[in-house]
This record gives C-alpha cells, structure tokens and sequence, in this order.
C-alpha cells in the first residue's frame, strides 16, 4: 500500500511561482527518460527537438471562467463572495459562499449593482450552494464584465493580465481552474511543431476546484476523487486511433488531457468519442491504456496530481527529478516551469 505521506517532497515557498514567465515559451522544461530517468535540462521553445513526424500531441480546449464575483446581500447589506465552481441546469450553478453562514435557502444576492442576481436555492454536501442566477442578456458576457480569475490560494500575488491563465487555444468556457500544461504553449510554438509533422488534437475537460483538493486520507485508495466534465470528440479519437495504428506517440498535454483520454481508452486502447463525467484516479499500479508522453507542470506535494506522474514515469523516478527540480530551482505549479516525460 502507497501511503499519502510517500508523496512529500521539501518545496522551499520561493520555488513557487507568483507570476507567468515573460514569454509563454521561455519557461525552463525539464525532460525526463521514462525508462531510463535521463534528465536535460531545456526550454520549454525546444519541445519540437523531441517530437517526430507522426506523433500527435492532444490537448485540453478548456476556458476558465472568471468565476469570482463580489455582491452583497439583500437584506443587511452585508458583503459576500461567490466562487463558481460548475453550471448545475441552466441559471442553477454549484458555487462556494464567503462566509457561508449568510448564504441559506431563500437568501438573495445582488452583484455590480444590479448587473446580476442570485437566490440560494439548497446547500449541498461539502457545505456548497446552488443558487438560480437572473440577469439580462448573455450570463457570460454579465460574468466577463464583473468576474475576476479563480487563481489557485498558493498564488498571493495580483494577476496583471487575465489572459495569462488561458491557453492560447482555449475556448469553451466552463473551468474554475486552467490546465496549466497549456499555459506554455504560443501560437508560434504550435506552428513549428504542426511544421515538423505533428498532429494537434483536442479535448475538452471543465477543471474543477476539486484539483486543488489535499488528499486526506494516509491509505490513498481510500481518496474519493472529484468528478470533472469532459468531451472528447469524434476528430480527435480518430487522430489518436490513426496515430496508434501508424507507430506514432500520443503525446497528453497536462493531467487533465490525460484523464480524459484515460477514462475514455479501452485496454487495446482504442478511443472512440465520447462525453461524460469522470473520477478516475490514476495512482501508482494503473496500467495506462493511450498516452506515451506526458506533459505537465510541477505539482503539490502529496497532490493527486504527483501521483499520477509517479504512475506514468515511476515512483522513483519522479521523486528523483522533483528532487532535481527542487535543487536546480524550477518554478513550481500553475505558473511555473514544465517537464516533459518521454
């Protein structure tokens, strides 16, 4: 048995980055022998120098929603935060309340002086809400004037431009939190890499909050893992069934493109599309049914996000290289530097 205290690694607070990289691309990248635990030291602008023609690089078209918006409360006046964390049934959506307590059913709530309207309607496990939103007009565009970006608790610094926590590619709304694999993508580097005879595809996983959930129980099979939204299209199955058949890599941008193709993938590893939910969790011992290289940004200690690249790569080689990373000060999380594990 794997305990949760197998995944701690020492992580100095420097080390955790507060703001992007000048230049998307510019990261520092970090990869990894899969087999052999090799390490290079490079930038995130070289990753084409270790894809081939053939290969297919599949990633997660999520947009984040600016998903923190500030009113008051009808009655008192009282100040209060909503934290959009899924759309339930049309204007009924799963938000987290500051402070909760002034959040019952029945309570009403008006942002931006009128712009925007919300009722609880019920409080559900965990201690989240559903409230019914009214507004006039499109509820994303009222949410672009008057949201702000859901940034993870460990970034304490202010945002100067929101766009920096999109992907270059993103485009259907409905994330409370980026897949930051992508955020080191420019639409140049795509370029180069289609250049070089690599194929593009997409997902599409809504990330949930529940990523930033610490894993609590010391027996982590005993974790209950939060479910997420994804589609997976008809052009991107055939892609990756197509580049299998031809001897290519699937190359998974980030955990949550990862869990999609994962959930989705017979043990041939086949992918035909679908839509759904998911929960999986992949830990040390899952036997991987599609992707060949990973992507991904350096994750939390005792995350279910480390745990699942100590499934890809090994245990003891991703406590290896985080202990390199560490040591050589790479940026970390959503903000930071990148490895590649090939």
């Amino acid at each position: 048995m794997m305990k949760k205290s197998d995944f701690y690694y020492e992580l100095p607070q420097s080390l955790i980055a507060q703001h992007p990289s000048q230049k998307r691309d510019c990261s520092r990248m970090l990869v990894i022998g899969r087999s052999s635990g090799a390490l290079e030291h490079r930038h995130f602008y070289d990753l084409p120098d270790y894809l081939n023609p053939g290969d297919c690089l599949i990633l997660n078209n999520t947009k984040v929603l600016p998903a923190r918006i500030f009113g008051v409360k009808d009655d008192t006046g009282a100040r209060v935060e909503f934290l959009l964390l899924k759309r339930v049934h049309d204007d009924d959506w799963e938000v987290i309340t500051g402070p909760g307590k002034r959040a019952k059913p029945g309570t009403r709530f008006t942002f931006e002086g009128g712009l925007l309207h919300a009722e609880v309607l019920d409080v559900v496990e965990g201690g989240n809400r559903i409230v019914r939103f009214t507004y006039d007009g499109n509820f994303y565009e009222v949410l672009d004037r008057i949201g702000q970006m859901p940034l993870p608790p460990y970034i304490t610094e202010k945002l100067e431009d929101q766009s920096r926590y999109q992907t270059v590619y993103s485009r259907f709304l409905g994330s409370a939190a980026a897949p930051t694999a992508g955020l080191h993508f420019t639409e140049e580097l795509l370029k180069r890499i289609e250049e070089k005879g690599v194929r593009i595809g997409y997902v599409t996983l809504h990330v949930g909050l529940g990523t930033f959930r610490p894993v609590k129980e010391e027996d982590i099979t005993q974790h209950i893992m939060h479910s997420e939204h994804y589609v997976l299209p008809p052009e991107t199955a055939a892609l990756i069934n197509e580049t299998k058949q031809n001897g290519g890599r699937v190359i998974s941008v980030g955990t949550t493109s990862c869990r999609t193709l994962e959930s989705v993938a017979t043990f041939r590893g086949k992918i035909e599309e679908a839509e759904g939910d998911t929960d999986i969790f992949i830990y040390p011992g899952y036997e991987f049914k599609c992707i060949d290289g990973l992507i991904t940004n350096f994750h939390l200690p005792e995350s279910t996000l480390i745990m699942l690249v100590s499934a890809f790569c090994g245990y003891e080689n991703t406590m290896h290289f985080y202990k390199v990373a560490v040591e050589e000060k790479y940026r970390f999380f959503s903000f930071g530097d990148a490895c590649f594990i090939r």
